[in-house]
């Protein structure tokens, strides 16, 4: 059962950084490298959104409120996910979650997630 852990949120300025980190494990059948990962977020009130995604060769895919100003990365040798966002803005705002989905990116119905962390930033 793969099990998905994320850290780095946390509160911040307008114009600050955060990084975000997502630690897998419990990998059996297939090894972290076969699983598409993504970040996803949720605002109160709002549904969940896809914001990046990280296939299994490394392409990477962003939606447009974010192009340019984060980064998803993943480091397969330490079984890790991360985001990097800069010039964060109020209304970038939400819990993050990490996403893990075998072959195929995942999506809102299809994903093994994490339990979100909460990024809160302040104009």
């Amino acid at each position: 059962q793969v099990q998905l852990v994320e850290s780095g949120g946390g509160s911040v300025q307008a114009g600050d950084s955060l990084t975000l980190s997502c630690a897998a494990s419990g990998f059996s059948r297939f090894t972290f490298t076969s699983y598409c990962m993504g970040w996803f977020r949720q605002a109160p009130g709002k549904e969940r959104e896809r914001i990046a995604t990280v296939d299994t060769g490394g392409s990477t895919t962003y939606v447009d409120s974010v192009k340019g100003r984060f980064t998803i990365s993943r480091d397969n040798a330490k079984n890790t996910l991360y985001l990097q966002m800069n010039s964060l803005k109020p209304e970038d705002t939400a819990m993050y979650y990490c996403a893990a989905r075998y072959r195929d990116c995942p999506s809102t119905i299809a994903a093994v997630w994490g339990q979100g962390t909460q990024v809160t930033v302040s104009s």
